[in-house]
């Protein structure tokens, strides 16, 4: 799908070369991200797009590094007063960015001063709410969002004799015994874990996971994601290794591999991972809503996203940001999003979106391909599965994956590692809330 459409000023300045092209030089808005690879390709053709339907601005992404490098890059950016327009941020990095006092420009501010047409009630609400005060103010434009779901092997099903995708982790067991017994390595691995074994599986039980709603109310939040549930269930999943049903292969994707090659035939992460299954895997794939503890409720309620959002800086001039705002609009067009949504498997964050997808004739050409969206859509958030807003959850996440690789590895048990986790969780809450106050 190409969206260019160059207008008749901007084909005058190439026409008409140099000296109009200075006359008709178009304001610079800076875009930091953190997508690599293929999927920088497809930021650069978004900005590219965009920049031929006007003269005014030309957006310019710029890559600079993973989300944690492209967050820190943007605040020490501002301290120095060379910040970008627009920097893409993890969800996890909500909590720091509001804390960041007078750089952050809310997203829905910029619309309204800019003078830019705005419906927040096209956006998707599970999508929508992580990033919006609690007086419903919208901070950060979506974009990149995405939500583990289970990919599975239909080949390897068939081999085993497997009817169908689990549907609860009770069948996650009975599952991948079958697999292992089909001479399979292993019957499922994750990846991302915390977001996926703790963060979404509490949400999808509807759990908390700290208190004060999450964090969303206050600073005083603490964790509470150290309870029977998630300890019950991790101990599970380490018995289970001793039998090879499930394989540990890293903190993010980097388990993607051992689905792709066959080694494993279960995987829970992102649905963002459409794009690279599709060209790796030399088989039949599909993908299924997250299993369910029945053991801990007999509904599911909804998973929480992933991904990222593009947050505005404060600090250029008023002109520069009716730039901005103009390119949000764009961005959020029914067209870019559905397109971006078919390319990578992120969903589309809007209703318009997800319903061109279907008048396009995407999910039945590409089944399964709802599942995250589905899943987000499954139920009205709650106060546990809204998402999460904790102080330096950047660092803490990497506390939750030291304690969990614990378990893994058996040096601890799933209940002394969760509560360590939590522990430690806590003083990083506690550092947090002392700087913001």
């Amino acid at each position: 799908m190409n969206f260019r459409k160059l207008t008749l000023a901007t084909a005058v300045a190439f026409a008409l070369g140099g000296a109009s092209a200075s006359t008709f030089a178009a304001t610079e808005v800076q875009w930091w991200h953190a997508m690599g690879g293929v999927n920088g390709e497809r930021v650069s053709k978004i900005a590219e797009d965009f920049n031929a339907t006007q003269s005014d601005f030309e957006v310019v992404p710029v890559y600079k590094g993973n989300y944690t490098e492209t967050m820190t890059a943007a605040i020490a950016a501002f301290r120095a007063k060379q910040q970008p327009h627009i920097v893409q941020v993890f969800e996890v990095g909500t909590a720091t960015m509001m804390a960041a006092e007078g750089a952050v420009y809310p997203v829905e501010q910029v619309m309204t001063d800019s003078g830019e047409a705005f419906d927040k009630s096209t956006y998707l609400p599970a999508v929508i709410s992580y990033y919006q005060t609690s007086d419903g103010e919208l901070l950060s434009m979506p974009f990149n969002s995405s939500t583990p779901v289970l990919w599975y092997n239909k080949d390897a099903f068939n081999t085993a004799g497997i009817d169908s995708a689990p549907t609860t982790w009770d069948d996650m067991k009975t599952a991948s015994e079958k697999l292992v017994a089909a001479g399979y390595k292993c019957g499922f691995s994750f990846g991302w874990q915390s977001w996926v074994m703790m963060e979404n599986y509490s949400a999808w039980h509807d759990t908390a996971i700290g208190t004060m709603e999450n964090g969303f109310t206050g600073l005083g939040t603490e964790f509470v994601f150290n309870n029977d549930a998630v300890k019950t269930l991790l101990a599970n999943v380490a018995d289970w290794s001793k039998d090879g049903l499930f394989k540990y292969g890293g903190r993010r994707g980097d388990s993607l591999s051992m689905f792709t090659n066959g080694e494993c035939a279960m995987w829970m992460n992102s649905s963002a991972y459409y794009g690279s299954i599709k060209k790796q895997a030399k088989f039949e794939f599909g993908q299924s809503m997250l299993p369910l503890d029945t053991a801990v409720t007999d509904k599911a309620q909804n998973s929480v996203i992933g991904g990222a959002t593009l947050w505005v800086l404060k600090g250029h001039e008023q002109d520069e940001y009716k730039g901005v705002a103009q390119f949000m609009t764009y961005l959020s067009s029914a067209e870019v999003q559905a397109w971006w949504h078919q390319e990578t498997g992120y969903v589309p964050i809007t209703t318009p979106a997800y319903e061109l997808s279907k008048e396009q004739g995407f999910y039945d050409s590409n089944p399964g391909t709802d599942t995250a969206i589905k899943q987000l859509s499954l139920n009205t958030p709650t106060p546990n599965s809204r998402g999460l807003r904790f102080g330096n959850f950047v660092q803490i996440r990497d506390v939750i994956n030291e304690e969990m690789e614990a378990i893994w590895n058996g040096s601890k048990t799933a209940s002394d590692a969760m509560d360590d986790a939590a522990e430690r969780g806590n003083a990083l809450l506690r550092k947090f809330e002392k700087a913001n106050n």
